[in-house]
């Protein structure tokens, strides 16, 4: 006799399918798990066994063998426990062929038959939905995540004795209904606001303008300037996402296994230097995202860049250009995407004092000309803005921080004129200062000119190839002269010409301007500063 049970596992950022096949024959007992199973899908031998017989039911004493199809894909982890079980039940015919048909299972099983929750739940629906199944029993704990995909009959399952009295018509479950989901932040909860940071106007016009256009920036300057600061300010500066991306963050989140919740923000993810290039890339041997993909639709902040070794920054280089990183092993082939804003900070030197008027520098020539190689010339490319962030002295402290207690004041009721739909502003914090408020309020405003212009989700200035720059760039003949002036004089490469003109895009959309003026050019190419 032979049974056949659905399922799905994660398989990169999607899901693939698994047939789980059953045969018994008359023989010595014995309980098989073929099919490029991995140690955890062989120990469900154990699992189900123990779940089946402390569920009330019986194990048959003949030879249980199970295929997990296709037989070329590898499976990983305990998604499949579920199916397992319900094929050795449907081949000891506790249940019917036509009680699991058509129908989609997934879930760990315990010893004494309980059914856990297991990761990856949005891939496996996903691939579910995308297979023709309608109808999918999942562990109760992965029922908020997994609601999170439309148009799917969703079924809690606590036990493996309450599935099948429902499958058996005894005593039914009812379809899932949504409830209001759970949120989780996935930003730092103390992050500071742009009132946090006194003096750096340069610094944090470069810092709206990157987030306004999802463009990379680079701060550099001595320590004590701010630079992690700024950045840590730029988690409070992005917009809140849209349904669709919650999904996607969430989704990429999964895989690690997070709680029944799923993420109402941009993720901000700050790796150590010490880190290895498989966490920040990716892979290992399940060929999992690594931080540049928990930060799809977030930050990326590499504090003290130069610190991270040679081979990881190297290992950027694609995913900046293609927004994906793709992975690739001897028996595994998948592609996750890494849509991030990459801000990152340094020192001019390694001692930090290079051009200090306060302080020596004591570094030699050959350790700054070391410390800086380590940001290979294609790497500081994809970098659209470059800043020299400086040490505010004393005094403009003092007067930066007066100016910052006026101005709040003098703001407290202002309103931003930008006519921005209500739907683009939802979900904004209230509670913070009407400065930080109102460089929020542009960024949304910037962004919201973007998603009409170009009528994609999630596609930005900085996403804009030479052809698309062609066909929706407008930029006046005295820019363009200027531009093209500009490109001989500073020697531009063919990236950083077409990035001065992404930034410039931004810095138009930032103004309301329907065209890229001179003076939007001029400011592109002045935060695009060298290194000091």
């Amino acid at each position: 006799m032979i049974a056949k049970v659905y399922s799905a596992i994660p398989y990169g950022y999607d899901g693939h399918i698994v047939t789980v096949e059953g045969n018994i024959a008359k023989s010595l007992p014995a309980f098989n798990i073929v099919g490029m199973a991995n140690k955890t899908i062989t120990e469900a031998r154990e699992r189900v066994r123990s779940a089946i017989t402390n569920s009330d039911l019986s194990f048959p004493d003949k030879k249980v063998t199970i295929n997990l199809a296709p037989a070329e894909l590898v499976k990983d982890g305990s998604h499949l426990d579920l199916p397992i079980a319900l094929a050795v039940l449907v081949l000891s015919k506790q249940l019917l062929p036509t009680d699991v048909e058509n129908r989609l299972f997934v879930g760990e099983v315990s010893l004494d038959g309980l059914v856990k929750p297991v990761r990856g739940i949005i891939n496996i629906v996903e691939a579910a939905k995308s297979a023709g199944f309608t109808e999918i029993y999942l562990p109760s704990a992965n029922l908020a995540q997994a609601s999170l995909i439309p148009d799917v009959r969703l079924y809690s399952i606590d036990s493996l004795s309450k599935l099948l009295l429902h499958l058996k018509g005894i005593q039914l479950i009812s379809e899932y209904s949504p409830s209001q989901p759970v949120y989780v932040k996935n930003t730092p909860t103390d992050s500071p606001t742009l009132d946090n940071v006194y003096g750096q106007d340069l610094a944090k016009r470069a810092l709206t303008i990157a987030i306004a256009g999802h463009h990379n920036i680079l701060l550099s300057g001595p320590p004590g300037a701010g630079k992690t600061l700024l950045a840590r300010v730029a988690a409070n500066l992005l917009p809140p996402p849209t349904s669709l991306e919650q999904t996607a963050i969430t989704k990429i989140h999964t895989l690690y296994g997070v709680p029944d919740q799923y993420i109402a923000s941009r993720p901000f993810r700050s790796p150590h230097h010490t880190a290895s290039a498989i966490s920040i890339i990716g892979g290992g041997a399940h060929a999992l995202p690594g931080e540049i993909s928990l930060a799809h639709h977030g930050i990326l902040f590499l504090d003290e860049i130069p610190e991270f070794p040679r081979s990881v920054l190297e290992a950027l280089r694609q995913p900046l250009e293609d927004r994906q990183i793709t992975i690739t092993r001897a028996n595994q082939h998948v592609t996750y995407p890494a849509n991030f804003i990459l801000i990152a900070t340094m020192n001019p030197c390694p001692c930090g004092y290079l051009n200090d008027p306060t302080k020596e520098c004591t570094c030699t020539t050959h350790q700054i000309e070391q410390y800086r190689k380590h940001l290979s010339g294609p790497i500081l490319d994809r970098i659209d803005l470059i800043i020299n962030v400086e040490k505010v002295s004393h005094a403009d402290l003092i007067e930066s921080i007066n100016h910052v207690k006026k101005t709040t004041t003098d703001d407290r009721n202002a309103h931003n004129s930008h006519d921005i739909p209500s739907e683009n502003v939802k979900n904004t914090e209230t509670d913070i200062s009407p400065i930080h408020q109102r460089a929020k309020t542009n960024i949304i405003f910037a962004q919201y000119l973007q998603n009409q212009r170009y009528h994609k989700p999630a596609f930005y200035n900085s996403d804009l190839s030479s052809q698309d720059i062609s066909n929706y760039v407008k930029i006046t003949p005295t820019a363009k002269q200027l531009l093209e002036s500009a490109l001989t004089q500073l020697n531009l490469s063919a990236r950083a010409y077409f990035k001065t003109i992404k930034v410039a895009q931004t810095i138009a959309d930032l103004a309301n301007s329907p065209e890229v003026m001179p003076e939007h050019i001029s400011e592109a190419l002045s935060l695009r500063q060298s290194l000091i």
